[in-house]
């Protein structure tokens, strides 16, 4: 017997389809909604797939119509800090006007249970390490504007209209899924753990090093690492969550430990045996010098405690996915 189904907009990308296959695992019926302009087809596996865009509106209220899914996750959005700061347009376009979109789309055909992929990203540079939910949100880039703009849109949309949303700020996502069904393969590649790879591999000739002279313990910057299984298993909580009645929430998601852009790379090299060729180079302008998230309100109200708190376990599983693939993601 099918499951209820749960939309997955967005649900080609990185961690949209780790979370597919952890909401199969769970009973639920993933139904992936992606243009597949940076998702990939073969990472949909675990349920039915229609290729759509977040501002067709039309197309949108008919799938939802259609299926009739009991909650929605929403994963679609450009999240390049750099690309949103050349292109601020088109990130307002796509992750604010497009989730409005999904969010009208949903209460029109009587769906009201949300789950947002936000970001540390709200934060910009906290006043204080680690950073609670509580902590205020001064976004220091249109990426981070952009989430901040839709965490308040789904907030005023609870007040008019009753939509319930859990809104999930995470850190660093990296790795691999165990099995090696999904890996990050984004293009370009711009994220320090598998550039770090692709370079030890051979498939780059390095990994930039943007910024030597900030605070931090060796001069780089430095984040809070979570793996995509953890996060997989931190939507469903929350799904599970809206649908046994709980209120609008927000959660932090990482582990409470900060790693540094050289940490990583010995990290790399560490795992694989490898040098990582790197250049150092200045800083890039809206990357805050340290982001470290407090996780005690999603350990304590969503039952989360992630499984990798070790960075060299992450680094481990997503460099026997990139190490599968020398020449390229689907080679």
């Amino acid at each position: 017997m099918v499951g209820p189904v749960i939309l997955v907009v967005g649900g080609a990308g990185y961690i949209g389809s780790r979370t597919c296959r952890a909401l199969a695992d769970e009973g639920f019926q993933p139904l992936t909604y992606d243009n597949l302009s940076r998702g990939h087809k073969e990472f949909v596996r675990w349920g039915p797939l229609q290729v759509g865009d977040i501002l067709d509106r039309d197309l949108l209220r008919s799938t939802i119509s259609t299926h009739r899914p009991v909650a929605c996750i929403h994963f679609a959005a450009f999240a390049y800090v750099g690309e949103s700061m050349a292109q601020p347009a088109l990130y307002y376009r796509n992750n604010v006007v497009g989730s409005l979109n999904v969010a009208e789309a949903l209460l029109e055909s009587g769906c009201d249970k949300l789950v947002f992929s936000s970001t540390c990203a709200t934060y910009g540079q906290p006043p204080h390490i680690p950073i609670t939910e509580d902590t205020v949100q001064v976004p220091v880039n249109p990426y981070g504007r952009s989430k901040m703009m839709v965490e308040q849109i789904l907030r005023d949309l609870g007040a008019a209209a009753n939509l319930k949303s859990i809104m999930l700020r995470y850190f660093n996502a990296c790795g691999a899924h165990e099995d090696g069904s999904v890996g990050e393969a984004h293009d370009p590649e711009f994220h320090l753990v598998p550039r770090a790879i692709m370079a030890a591999l051979g498939i780059i000739p390095r990994v930039d090093i943007f910024g030597t002279d900030y605070p931090t313990r060796d001069g780089t910057a430095v984040r809070d690492y979570i793996h995509i299984s953890d996060l997989a298993r931190a939507h469903v909580l929350s799904v599970r969550r809206l649908l046994s009645g709980s209120t609008s929430d927000v959660f932090n998601l990482g582990i409470g430990r900060g790693y540094s852009v050289r940490e990583v790379i010995r990290s790399v090299e560490e795992v694989s045996g490898r040098k990582v060729p790197l250049q150092e180079g200045p800083r890039r302008i809206g990357d805050p010098s340290e982001l470290i998230a407090d996780p005690n309100k999603a350990n304590r109200d969503l039952n989360f405690d992630p499984a990798y708190k070790d960075l060299g376990e992450m680094v481990e599983t997503a460099w026997r996915w990139h190490s599968a693939r020398p020449i390229g993601p689907f080679s």
